[in-house]
């Protein structure tokens, strides 16, 4: 009988492409979202779909019952920790067998941003569930350059205050392949692991950015700017204090450094290497491509 696998955060970029790893699986997906229109969305697509918040408890038993593997990923914030000593404790109580945590890189009670430290805390506690546990803990994601679409695309440049910084950015599409990958994999092969999940080779914004040139044809250059900079811009489109804050402290972290790495934690997982910056921009060039001049 296929074991019931519930994805949380359904409807992000990490979850997304996971329950397309999972499809056509012998497993049956169950998704857990906030509103019924992406309910119906899922459910479209041959996915079960149960409408509740994290934020509240009374309502994750239904999502919860007959789950015996639960992927948990909990929205960036201040609560997260409760959101996710509300799925433990929901996952405890309906019996589930196992849960597969999306963490964050370098997460600890002494990280450089609360993010990882918020992380640190949801760790510990899915570690002492008493359930079995997998943590996967991604570097920065390739994705990430996606939000600076716009800009390249209208100017060739993008801008981000991370200075010189140099990081192992891994792509999310293998962060959400390895997620399968554990899933599918017996319940007691990854018990008690927790996985580093980088790219294959530690770039810097500018070498990504001639990546990103290399694939849409012409320049593309990064641009460095100070916190403040970045900061109004953040909040002039409409970003959280507490998000801009945070992507702030993380900033500042990887330009001094703290993400300076590689793992081959991606390739003991799937048995092939992580996608390089090259290959993600191949992948997305048409989001970074100018828009064709029209004829006149």
């Amino acid at each position: 009988m296929p074991r019931t696998v519930l994805i949380t955060g359904a409807t992000g970029t990490v979850s997304t492409a996971l329950i397309a790893a999972l499809e056509g699986a012998d497993v049956d997906l169950r998704a857990l979202v906030r509103t019924e229109p992406d309910a119906a969305a899922l459910r479209a697509r041959g996915v079960a779909a149960v409408v509740g918040d994290l934020g509240d408890p009374r309502t994750l038993p239904p999502a919860f019952e007959g789950v015996r593997d639960a992927w948990l990923l909990m929205p960036n914030g201040p609560r997260a920790p409760e959101n996710n000593m509300n799925a433990v404790w929901a996952a405890r109580r309906a019996g589930v067998e196992r849960v597969v945590r999306l963490s964050a890189v370098g997460a600890a009670h002494d990280a450089p941003n609360r993010s990882g430290r918020l992380h640190a805390l949801s760790d510990r506690e899915t570690e002492a569930s008493g359930m079995r546990w997998t943590i996967l803990r991604p570097l920065w994601f390739m994705q990430n350059l996606l939000n600076e679409a716009g800009a390249v695309r209208a100017t060739g440049t993008f801008a981000l205050n991370m200075g010189a910084a140099r990081f192992g950015m891994v792509d999310a599409r293998d962060v959400a392949e390895c997620a399968a990958r554990v899933l599918l994999d017996g319940p007691d092969r990854h018990h008690g692991a927790t996985y580093t999940l980088t790219g294959p080779r530690s770039v810097s914004l500018g070498e990504a950015a001639a990546e990103v040139g290399a694939a849409v044809g012409r320049p593309v250059s990064y641009v460095p700017v100070d916190d403040g900079t970045k900061r109004a811009a953040l909040l002039g489109h409409g970003v959280p204090e507490w998000i801009v804050d945070m992507l702030e402290e993380y900033a500042g972290a990887y330009a001094a450094g703290w993400g300076d790495y590689t793992t081959g934690a991606v390739e003991g997982i799937l048995g092939r290497p992580p996608r390089d910056v090259a290959d993600f921009a191949r992948d997305h060039a048409a989001a970074f491509a100018a828009p064709a001049a029209a004829e006149v």
